[in-house]
């Protein structure tokens, strides 16, 4: 299996770089592009050359906001590279960058160990079954420790890792890593650790180096019958099919490899693209995709990575620059080239493919067609937004789109100038079809645009960009809470319209039961009437209907969860039966019921670590129980303490400069939606201006 036109697709690897903030995810991926080839020199983080934070709001603040991809070459492989966001604010990008990748090098920090966002990424890579390895970085810091960090990893993330290389010296006495493997002692020479010179094992490390290295053959025996039987009759593996046991466990995710060094000080890195391609896998190594028919999910298609199939890709992301919007996707089976007309899978939209290009952040290399296994970006496209698949005309699929989690920070914008209004929306619309966790909404009762999103950073972010990328000039409100609304108890309603229309009666009567889900976040439609007493177009309308009045519930207008409503009756006159009526006479059903309901307002409530050193831990503590936080564990990291909690949203606004000020600027600390609980009642009304009682 192989694509004709390029690489064999054996040797090829997508793979992403995800981590915790602050882990050295972009100096890894500035040392591979050094390494590699691709870049002639090293970018920087700290001096803002970094080439994959290429956006001007990356290079200021020294963080990754939006995915970056590059294509390389490493040991005649071609890696397509993923560089992600650490920052909990920005995870959609890591979200969506899993969703369409075959694996993933996993940066931990060799004094933090596993971080707060280092457990976010390790669930969202198992949610989509990614491969992974595990770069530990940072060993040349004061307090790193490698084995404390591969207890960590098993103990906190539940999984197997497998040490292949052991740190020779510590902290600034770091010289470079034994390879279990090969059982060689390599070290980084030349001006920028270019040079990998092989050196014998330290005579003070032979012991702990047989041990360790015959436990990795061990675990390379264990991969398949044969390699036990070679290792029982030989009481030996090959260097060669060490690497073959060792890369069917991690395909299998049995084991996770993990390698040593710091990207920084140029140690390590180009062992750790040997192992990319030694562990990882290619695409046809990864079962096929599965889409379905659109509109009958019953239906799966499978859509194998050979190009004689018709072509099947997902977007991915959508990104908007100075050339115009362009669409970053994965190919899954069949081919694309330039001027081909697709189709948008779930809508019927053609589309037609005007540029292909491979993508080096934001540098670009024109193709004329792209085949199965290929991450590329489309110029061209006017409709495709993020999730979508596109299909060649004789072939719909539907490919899963990526998952994104709701919003829970909003703030009020408006435009300096009533003549920027509409180019106030223009870009709003632009920023929501990159950024899928970006939404927007008009405050009915203050006539006010509500912005929303992940954190006060992703909006800081996102109001800059609207400021200084589009050259709108708007005036902000302080961040708020993006509260929910559910029911409490069961209650029904029944909702009438009646009214002449252009001539013509238009009668309904619904019924609507509504009940609690507490054990369900999304809300819930069923339609419980007799499916052939009403046109199923009419039926089909009713349920679209009501999901989208969830959108805003009777308290205050915010979206409706833990809520299932439930049609029990629908009654109307020969001939008066409408879409317009039903629909209608629904959504005051709804309404009506959920009042009955006793519906309550639900807070977002974070997941909140923080690490400091030890004399400032009383502090820190002090101000969170002033917040309401519930502590759940405090512990050591190393030299470092911290500190777990849940606490609401609502609490902390500007923590940041609140724990920076307790701690001298020394704190660490992340913040994730985990959960939304009830508001106390005698809150309600501060929160909506009235009393709703």
């Amino acid at each position: 299996m192989s694509d004709p036109k390029g690489t064999p697709l054996g040797r090829v690897r997508n793979i992403g770089i995800i981590a915790h903030i602050d882990a050295g995810k972009t100096t890894t991926s500035e040392r591979i592009l050094f390494y590699s080839g691709k870049e002639h020199r090293m970018g920087e983080v700290h001096d803002g050359t970094a080439v994959m934070d290429f956006m001007q709001d990356e290079q200021e603040r020294g963080i990754t906001i939006s995915s970056a991809v590059t294509t390389f070459s490493w040991l005649n492989h071609q890696v397509n590279l993923i560089d992600t966001p650490g920052h909990v604010d920005f995870t959609a990008e890591v979200e969506r960058s899993l969703r369409i990748l075959d694996g993933a090098v996993t940066v931990f920090c060799g004094v933090a160990g596993v971080q707060a966002q280092s457990e976010t990424v390790w669930r969202q890579a198992d949610s989509y079954g990614v491969p992974r390895i595990a770069f530990i970085n940072k060993l040349d810091r004061a307090g790193a420790d490698a084995e404390h960090v591969v207890d960590e990893i098993r103990t906190r993330l539940g999984a197997n890792p497998l040490l292949l290389q052991i740190p020779v010296g510590r902290e600034d006495n770091f010289s470079g890593v034994v390879d279990l493997i090969e059982r060689v002692y390599l070290t980084f020479d030349g001006p920028q650790g270019e040079i990998v010179t092989r050196h014998p094992v330290p005579a003070e490390l032979e012991d702990d180096v047989e041990v360790l290295a015959q436990d990795v053959m061990e675990k390379a025996a264990d991969a398949s019958e044969d390699l036990t039987m070679k290792y029982l009759e030989a009481g030996t593996l090959t260097v060669d099919e060490i690497r073959q046991g060792l890369r069917e466990l991690t395909l299998a995710r049995r084991i996770v490899p993990v390698l040593c060094g710091t990207s920084l000080r140029n140690k390590g890195v180009q062992p750790l693209l040997d192992a990319v391609v030694h562990f990882l896998p290619s695409p046809k190594d990864m079962p096929p995709v599965v889409g379905h028919v659109p509109g009958k999910p019953e239906e799966k298609v499978e859509c194998h990575p050979v190009r004689k199939e018709k072509a099947v890709a997902l977007v991915f992301k959508i990104s908007d620059d100075a050339h115009g919007p362009l669409a970053f996707l994965r190919v899954y089976s069949g081919e694309l080239s330039e001027g081909m007309r697709v189709i948008i899978a779930g809508n019927n939209r053609k589309e037609r493919i005007a540029r292909i290009w491979r993508m080096h952040a934001n540098h670009r290399e024109q193709l004329k067609s792209v085949g199965p296994g290929e991450i590329v970006g489309l110029s061209g496209l006017k409709f495709a937004a993020t999730g979508d698949t596109l299909c060649d005309e004789g072939r719909l699929v539907e490919l899963e789109p990526p998952k994104f989690p709701a919003t829970v920070i909003s703030v009020a914008i408006e435009p300096k100038s009533n003549d920027d209004r509409d180019k106030l929306m223009d870009v709003i619309s632009r920023l929501e079809r990159e950024d899928p966790t970006f939404t927007h909404k008009f405050d009915q009762e203050t006539g006010q645009l509500i912005l929303s999103g992940m954190g006060e950073l992703h909006l800081e972010v996102l109001t800059t960009r609207i400021i200084r990328d589009y050259k709108v000039p708007v005036n902000t409100g302080s961040p708020r809470v993006s509260y929910r609304e559910g029911v409490t108890r069961e209650a029904k309603a029944v909702g009438v319209f009646d009214q002449v229309i252009a001539g013509k009666n238009n009668f309904a009567e619904v019924e609507i039961a509504v009940k609690p889900l507490p054990d369900e976040l999304a809300p819930k439609v069923s339609v419980a009437v007799p499916p052939e007493l009403y046109p199923q177009q009419t039926l089909y309308a009713l349920e679209t209907a009501l999901t989208g009045s969830f959108i805003s519930g009777p308290l205050g207008g915010y979206p409706v969860i833990h809520t299932e409503a439930t049609v029990t009756r629908i009654r109307s006159r020969e001939g008066e039966l409408t879409e317009l009526a039903v629909t209608a006479a629904a959504e005051r059903a709804l309404r009506e019921a959920m009042q009955n309901g006793d519906v309550l307002l639900y807070e977002p409530v974070m997941s909140l670590e923080v690490t400091a050193p030890e004399e400032f831990l009383g502090g820190i503590i002090h101000d969170l129980n002033g917040r309401r936080a519930e502590i759940s564990e405090v512990g050591q990291v190393g030299a470092f303490r911290f500190v777990k909690a849940r606490v609401a949203l609502a609490e902390m606004f500007g923590y940041a400069t609140t724990v920076r000020g307790l701690s001298g600027g020394r704190a660490d600390y992340s913040l994730e939606p985990c959960a939304y609980a009830p508001v106390a009642r005698n809150r309600i009304p501060d929160i909506l201006g009235y009393d709703p009682e």
